[in-house]
């Protein structure tokens, strides 16, 4: 037993191990032949890694990028020619945060397998599922991970925006539900008070029939507003099935800012329109488009209480028409911005929060979409990207509808 001599267990190796354990015996021909072997099985893996739309990334242990494919240099930003100089921490900074990973800046044999859901905010938003993990091979000089980065940005935002889709409808459902029965007392109110009116009118004239006939033409006037109130409140939070038609834009936000002129110059605003030459045309209901920007002109103006530039700008290419309206105005406070579409929210006094969250009905039903940045004391800009007529669009139903193609 004492004397009894340890094997260590013999090494696995692969075809490419056997043949490269023979290169000194292979003469030039076969070892150019040997080379160009290489650099074919070369050339097909980096295909067939370009080909996977998940991002692979091969990092040393101080996040240096020894290897990364075409999904993965869209998603991180880096260029090919960084490859083996790019630190993946800085490339995306936080990323050690986010994933929990306790080190000072180097990984190590120890690091665990980790999978986790990050935002990339460079170059362009997204949402990504990272798994990272050890490479287990044992002849590598020092340890090497792999990281996996999966793009779920459009499952994600699916998923939100079909949980907003619902909470809106609930809400509007209920809100509709509400205006419609506050119609029938005031109904019943105006009827009485028109029956008062009448026996009012048969009395002799006096000072105290004077001062009821007074108040009864208040109320009569008060009722009629809410009624009208109520009225407008339905048709915007039920917006009618788009008219769709050959509508140029640039015509309508034209009509908006002559309607709003006067209080534009009461102001001391003057907006400013710059446009490519042909601006295409798009499908669109001229009367709900032109409540979209009569909204976002009036949110515009009511930030620019010391006057300033409004300016819009219109452009296309091969698929869209965007539109981009800037204000000069107070801006938008973060926390306000993420919060500027629920319904009922607003940051003005006496406002109903409803203006915003009706602008993103409108152009949902018109397959349109809408972005919103703003810096607070410099202003806000909106951006509406519109499909143009020759894309296929799909209007987003409302609850209960079917989904209509145009």
């Amino acid at each position: 037993m004492g004397g009894m001599e340890q094997t260590q267990p013999r090494k696995r190796q692969s075809p490419l191990d056997r043949v490269l354990g023979r290169v000194e015996d292979l003469d030039p021909t076969n070892l150019a032949i040997l080379v160009q072997r290489l650099a074919g099985e070369r050339d097909l893996l980096e295909t067939v890694f370009n080909t996977i739309q998940e991002g692979i990334l091969v990092i040393d242990a101080d996040g240096v990028i020894d290897y990364c494919n075409r999904a993965a240099r869209h998603l991180v930003g880096i260029k090919e020619s960084e490859v083996g100089k790019a630190v993946l921490w800085k490339m995306v900074p936080g990323l050690t945060r986010s994933l929990g990973v306790a080190f000072d800046g180097t990984l190590s044999e120890a690091t665990p397998v980790v999978a986790q859901e990050i935002e990339i905010t460079y170059p362009e938003p997204r949402h990504v599922r990272l798994h990272l993990s050890r490479l287990a091979e044992e002849d590598l000089d020092s340890p090497r991970f792999v990281v996996i980065l999966l793009d779920i940005t459009a499952d994600k935002i699916s998923t939100e925006d079909l949980v907003e889709s619902e909470r809106v409808n609930s809400i509007f459902t209920l809100a509709a539900g509400v205006a419609h029965e506050l119609g029938n007392p005031l109904n019943s109110i105006n009827i009485h008070l028109q029956v008062i009116q009448r026996q009012l009118a048969r009395l002799e004239p006096g000072v105290t029939v004077g001062k009821i006939g007074e108040s009864a033409q208040i109320c009569a006037e008060e009722i009629a507003r809410l009624d009208g109130i109520i009225r407008h409140f339905l048709e915007a939070i039920r917006p009618a099935e788009p008219d769709l038609q050959d509508v140029n834009l640039l015509t309508i936000i034209a009509e908006v800012v002559a309607l709003l002129r006067s209080q534009l110059e009461d102001l001391g605003i003057h907006v400013t329109v710059e446009t490519v030459p042909e601006l295409p045309l798009i499908s669109g209901d001229r009367n709900q488009l032109k409540q979209v920007f009569f909204n976002l002109l009036k949110n515009a103006m009511e930030a620019m209480d010391q006057g300033g530039p409004i300016d819009i700008k219109a452009e296309a290419d091969d698929d869209f028409v965007y539109i981009r309206l800037a204000d000069s105005g107070a801006g938008i406070e973060r926390d306000d911005l993420t919060r500027i579409f629920d319904p009922f929210y607003t940051t003005k006094s006496g406002g109903h929060g409803l203006g915003m969250m009706v602008v993103l009905r409108i152009l949902r039903r018109h397959g349109s979409e809408l972005g919103m940045e703003s810096v607070p004391g410099k202003g806000t800009t909106v951006t509406l990207k519109f499909p143009q007529k020759h894309r296929r669009i799909r209007l987003l139903p409302a609850r209960g509808e079917s989904a209509a193609e145009n």
